[in-house]
């Protein structure tokens, strides 16, 4: 979800540094109106492609690349190789080929990653992973079909063939979709590069600037077992009345908009009887998206603070993350978005991606940006016009020439 911009936010065109389109316009609003509220081979079979890990074999299917620009064909074939979190190693053989069919350095590293570094003036990185789901891929009417042509497969690729052709760097990351497991091991793992484009569908003209943050935990309470008439509470009521308070003190909360606000949500509740029979016991599992206002502190002061018994065990948080529309990276995006003939919108989004992580960790200019419509992230309709994915690339390679000078 995507939120309206809110007016105070809008850049002044006057203090931006890049000239206005000749037809740019001057109404701020107009400009930003849409704030809108997340061990393998390669083998040749028969003149097609397909890839091979230790178990499985995933074929390219026969024709779906007939007619298809090379480009076209890496974002069909990518998309044709199940890839769900923590079975990314065949569609990272994909990538890996492609880098080396162009002759640049590329590896695979240790949980997974696809890295190919190069010019550090700017860094191109999104996620080869996708949620589970079977949607039938084909090329019709100029549309891709299938699972991750939105999230992430059509900005992945889009970034590795802008990332060949200006030689910036460039790294496929594992896990996003489930822990972030590569993104956290690559901010450890090398040094910050001068910008990030994060890649994630934005839409060819959109820019995402901010995103909230996340926290998970499990609050566990254990009573004595006893009759059920005791009025006392037991573990069970002490679960529900924490819960409840927390939710109802960010309910409270009077902010403008989703993006502004603490969402809350529990996700699984077990309660009952211990095994040795002599006590009750509750766990709620818990997750909180937190907005740019708040800290990954504030939200645990709170939910912490309105315990009566038991205690919450804290997962690794992400933080949220809100960058200006005034840096190097943001410029570049207006400017060639303007130039291939959009309007660019500004976006923050309700959800959390790795620029979270990557923001929180390295002091550079980023924004996130890709081809596709986010409400069809994880849909059963996913889906994305080939022509918009050729016009992100075109944009890509725009910013990317423009931050390299």
């Amino acid at each position: 979800m995507s939120i309206e911009l809110d007016p105070e936010e809008t850049v002044d065109p006057e203090e931006t540094d890049e000239p206005p389109a000749e037809d740019a316009p001057t109404d701020p609003d107009a400009m930003y109106a849409d704030f809108d509220a997340d061990g393998t081979s390669e083998l040749l079979r028969d003149g097609g492609m397909a890839f091979a890990t230790e178990h499985e074999v995933f074929d390219v299917q026969d024709g779906l690349t007939d007619g298809l620009t090379e480009a076209q064909t890496l974002l069909a074939d990518l998309v044709s190789i199940p890839s769900p979190s923590g079975e990314e190693t065949a569609a990272a053989e994909r990538l890996k080929a492609f880098f080396e069919e162009h002759d640049r350095e590329v590896w695979i590293d240790e949980v997974g990653n696809v890295r190919a570094p190069a010019d550090d003036s700017v860094l191109l990185t999104s996620h080869i992973d996708t949620v589970p789901g079977d949607v039938p891929v084909k090329v019709e009417n100029g549309v891709l079909w299938g699972r991750g042509s939105v999230d992430a497969t059509g900005p992945l690729a889009a970034m590795a063939v802008a990332a060949v052709e200006t030689g910036v760097s460039f790294v496929g990351v594992v896990q996003e979709e489930t822990s972030s497991r590569g993104s956290w091991h690559l901010v450890e793992d090398r040094d910050p590069p001068e910008a990030v484009i994060n890649g994630e569908p934005s839409g060819w003209d959109g820019i995402t600037l901010g995103y909230r943050g996340f926290l998970s935990g499990t609050y566990v309470s254990t009573s004595e077992l006893g009759h059920s008439s005791r009025p006392e509470d037991n573990a069970i009521q002490s679960a529900v009345n924490w819960w409840s308070s927390v939710a109802d003190f960010f309910d409270e909360d009077e902010s403008d908009g989703v993006f502004d606000t603490v969402t809350t949500k529990p996700v699984r509740f077990d309660g009952g009887p211990t095994e040795d029979g002599l006590a009750v016991e509750a766990t709620v599992d818990v997750q909180f998206r937190v907005p740019p206002k708040f800290t990954i502190d504030d939200i645990r002061e709170v939910a912490e603070g309105e315990l009566t018994r038991g205690g919450v065990h804290w997962e690794k948080p992400i933080p949220p993350v809100m960058t200006s529309p005034r840096t190097a990276v943001a410029r570049a995006f207006r400017v060639a978005i303007r130039q291939a003939g959009g309007e660019p919108r500004l976006l923050r989004k309700t959800g959390t991606s790795d620029m979270n992580i990557f923001a929180g960790t390295w002091d550079c200019p980023m924004a996130t940006y890709g081809p596709g419509d986010s409400d069809l992230d994880h849909a059963p309709n996913e889906h994305l016009d080939l022509a918009e994915y050729d016009s992100s690339i075109d944009v890509l390679v725009d910013v990317c020439e423009r931050l390299q000078e």
